[in-house]
């Protein structure tokens, strides 16, 4: 790889137009697939295979009205005044003339739904007053046919004390059969009473099932009290929209069709807002505080390189990466759902590891070029040692990014690819584009003063310079550097400080990661959103109008038995809506459908808290532990709130195995580029530290609020949640980056015969220069995104930024030297058939260097 890498190098300089023409038809063909394929990015996201997607299928066949997505339009009163006559009228034209917007299903006027809401109120009151007036009339019928059957029951004792009477004193016949015509009227009477009773009876029993019925919705009325379309104080009406796709299939031009839609009609004196369901903001993918990051990382190339013309050179190849790299993935949206913050994770590894490698490179030949190297020669050189680095790095970096793939979880796999194109073509600009604009700047890639000196030392031709640091842009120590070093001993750090400098370094990391112990992990919600935005003031007016718990409500189902009537259904719902009702951090429930079989039936649950809290979660937790309630009903929980909870669980799931993954990977990867058990041991427990403390200070921040003025944060709540698994795969890259570069180094001082404990002194300061220059443009550039508007990209370049600084200053620069001192030649320890059987990974281009050596 050395060699072609060389070779590669040379062709570059050598046919430098053709190079950085290739790379401009690329760009243009990408812009050309970008303004053809980009069909929009999508703010929702899925994991396959939960609870509350089981829900939303049965509702798909058996109550499509309400599997759709749903969001809310929120208008209110710019003076916080109710609504006027005038006003709502207005807005109910406003939805009643909305005609046909895509996608959506239903619009739910709030005044003609509070209307029909207190006017099934009224109903119960008037039909309890008709029962108690129909009753009354049962009951005076009653003692009506009471008495009659009264004088019946006399008048048939007098019939039949007569008819004793005639038969005791043999009267004739005649006489007899008169009394029995008049038993025969008698019973004709009392025949019509019967009648009469089972007129009544029926009657009563219509009555009571009216009775039970107007009870039942009584009660469900009662337990739907808290659910409200119309404030207190009518200053704020709720629109509910609901869709005919789901949450997660829904497009962001439906959505964007209800919005442009609602904001065309506006009405005098009310402002309007959409809940983010429907307006989740589309974070911006490049802004302020990335610029700022961006010339903060220019300084340091600045200060590194000493020239304006070498400094600007790492980031204009990194742009052009990143440009390359982000408009390719998003020529690829309108194939797949693509989650919008996909392209910022993109630009962030780009433009970070885009500057990095470019500086390896860069660095590499001004230190050739200084000690007198020809300026082809050089760039050859520096393309094969130290871009043989770059391209094991950004392997490593590949790799785990693309493990990301193995957790199933789809929209988390697409971003692990986008970031591996990203920076995929940050590598092979580093290792094309980068010579090729060296050769370009010839000498000129020095100052004027270094210039000066060169000439004046070996006159215009060049000759012999600086001596000692050749490599140090590179991984490891070069053989000049060794070189340098026996010509200028070094001694190795006292023992006693390092064993100071390893506790120390364990304790702060671990002091750091103890947040991480109660860390939540969520979806955002609209306390999330920027300040400004429609959806935050939706959220926050919401809540504070109707209640936290309207700003996520759940949806839950519950399975009927077969052959219920109307009055059965009720029922049953009715059983179901007082058991929901009586769990703890229930405040409203109200039945919303009946699938045309009559065995499913759906509920809106208003919980006490916001879909982000740990009540909600708890109750959703709950409500799906519920056993059967009776007769077979089971309960089943969907809704946004519960959706967020599930992706959050699923991701939370895979965790463990990715870190497992990614941990076996380092051991593998470590142990054939350093020939050792113990060195991968140290650089993979050096991770993991460096990774819960990131976890710990994130928590720290985002989710406790500690420090979040600084960087502006209006509100706290659960971690991102596919943040933990994100921060796993990039931060084993970089980190496994900055300890090949110093590592490496060590390790070739060792094998050039430096005692073992001065070999970690001699590849420590050979490399240092150019990994804190690394780890600073790293930490600039993803801390410049911790200033975006979006919470997610905020935590995403604060958990990036602040695992570099972690793992670059503490763990590589602190502990793993002390600890490779304490164990002295040991650290280089490998069983002899393991040796055997390696190949030789020669990833600092030593074998190369022993080619074209440095004049």
């Amino acid at each position: 790889m050395a060699e072609l890498l060389y070779r590669l190098g040379n062709f570059a300089t050598r046919r430098v137009w053709v190079v950085v023409g290739a790379w401009l038809v690329i760009l243009g063909l990408a812009v050309g697939g970008f303004l053809i394929g980009f069909k929009g990015l999508t703010s929702s996201f899925d994991v396959p295979g939960t609870a509350s997607g089981e829900v939303i299928s049965d509702l798909e066949e058996q109550l499509p009205d309400f599997a759709g997505a749903s969001g809310t339009v929120v208008y209110s009163t710019a003076d916080g005044s109710a609504l006027t006559d005038a006003q709502r009228a207005e807005i109910s034209a406003v939805i009643a003339d909305r005609g046909e917007l895509a996608d959506v299903a239903d619009v739910i006027d709030p005044f003609s739904a509070t209307a029909e809401l207190e006017g099934q109120a009224a109903q119960v009151e008037s039909g309890r007053t008709q029962i108690a007036e129909g009753q009354t009339q049962l009951d005076a019928g009653q003692a009506q046919l009471d008495a009659g059957k009264a004088q019946l029951d006399a008048a048939q004792a007098q019939l039949d004390a007569a008819r004793q009477q005639l038969e005791a004193a043999g009267n004739p016949a005649p006489q007899v059969e008169a009394l029995a015509g008049q038993q025969a009227q008698l019973d004709a009477q009392v025949q019509a009473l019967a009648e009469q009773q089972a007129t009544l009876d029926a009657s009563q029993a219509e009555i009571d099932t009216q009775l039970q019925q107007l009870e039942n919705g009584a009660t469900l009325v009662e337990l739907s009290d808290g659910i409200s379309l119309v404030s207190d104080d009518g200053s704020t009406a709720i629109v509910n929209v609901s869709f005919t796709e789901p949450r997660l299939e829904l497009s962001e031009e439906a959505k964007q069709g209800v919005i442009e839609y609602f904001e065309a009609h506006p009405v005098d004196g009310v402002n309007v807002a959409f809940s983010t369901d429907i307006a989740q903001s589309v974070p911006q993918i490049f802004g302020i505080g990335e610029a700022v990051g961006l010339v903060f990382a220019a300084i340091v190339l600045l200060v590194l390189l000493g020239s304006a013309l070498a400094a600007s050179l790492p980031i204009l190849t990194a742009l052009v990466g990143v440009a390359i790299g982000v408009v390719s993935v998003l020529a690829f949206s309108g194939v797949v759902q693509m989650a919008s913050v996909t392209p910022v994770l993109g630009i962030m590894l780009g433009l970070a590891v885009g500057i990095d490698y470019s500086l390896f490179i860069v660095n590499r030949h001004r230190k050739q070029l200084m000690q007198g190297m020809e300026v082809r020669e050089s760039i050859g050189l520096a393309n094969g040692t130290a871009g043989n680095a770059v391209v094991f790095a950004g392997a490593t970096v590949i790799v785990a990014l693309l493990a990301l793939n193995v957790t199933g979880i789809p929209f988390l796999g697409l971003m692990g690819t986008a970031g591996a194109v990203c920076v995929l073509i940050a590598v092979l600009i580093a290792v094309t584009l980068t010579p090729a604009l060296l050769g370009k700047l010839g000498m000129r890639v020095l100052n004027k003063r270094r210039r000066a000196h060169i000439r004046k030392l070996h006159g215009s031709g060049g000759g012999a310079g600086e001596t000692g640091g050749a490599g140090t842009g590179s991984v490891g120590v070069v053989t000049g550097q060794v070189r340098a070093a026996h010509a200028a001993p070094l001694k190795a750090m006292p023992t006693w400080r390092a064993i100071v400098t390893v506790f120390a370094g364990v304790a702060v990391l671990l002091t750091v990661a103890i947040p991480a112990l109660s860390m939540r992990v969520g979806l955002p919600d609209g306390s999330s959103e920027p300040e400004e935005s429609a959806s935050y003031q939706a959220f926050t007016i919401t809540e504070e109008q109707f209640g936290a718990g309207t700003t996520g409500p759940l949806l839950v189902t519950a399975t009927l038995p077969e052959g219920l009537d109307d009055a059965g259904v009720l029922d049953k719902q009715v059983l179901v809506a007082e058991k929901l009702a009586s769990l703890d951090d229930v405040t409203a429930v109200a039945p919303i459908g009946v699938s045309d079989s009559k065995t499913l039936t759906a509920f809106q649950v208003i919980p006490a808290e916001g879909p982000n809290s740990v009540s909600t979660e708890q109750l959703v937790g709950e409500l799906r532990a519920l056993p059967e309630i009776e007769d077979g009903i089971t309960l089943g929980v969907a809704g946004q709130a519960a959706i967020n909870i599930d992706i959050s669980e699923g991701l939370n799931s895979v965790l463990p195995l990715y870190i497992a993954l990614v941990v076996g990977l380092s051991l593998l990867i470590m142990i054939l580029v350093f020939r050792s058990i113990l060195v991968p041991l140290i650089a993979t427990g050096g991770f993991i530290l460096s990774l819960f403390a990131t976890y710990g200070a994130v928590v720290a921040v985002f989710q406790w609020g500690w420090f979040a003025d600084l960087i502006g944060l209006h509100a706290t709540g659960p971690i991102l949640s596919f943040l933990p698994v994100i921060l796993v795969g990039i931060l084993f890259g970089l980190a496994m980056d900055y300890q090949l570069f110093l590592a490496s180094g060590m390790r070739e001082a060792y094998v050039h015969g430096a005692e073992a404990r001065v070999a970690v002194v001699q590849g420590f300061r050979a490399g240092r220069a150019v990994v804190i220059a690394a780890a600073l443009i790293m930490v600039s550039v993803f801390g410049g995104f911790v200033f975006a508007e979006s919470t997610m990209i905020r935590s995403i370049g604060f958990g990036l930024a602040f695992g570099v600084l972690l793992d670059a200053f503490i763990v590589r620069m602190l502990i793993m030297p002390s600890l490779m001192h304490l164990l002295g030649k040991s650290a280089w320890w490998l069983p002899k058939w393991l040796d055997k059987i390696m190949p030789n990974v020669d990833v600092e281009g030593a074998a190369l260097e022993r080619k074209h050596p440095v004049h």
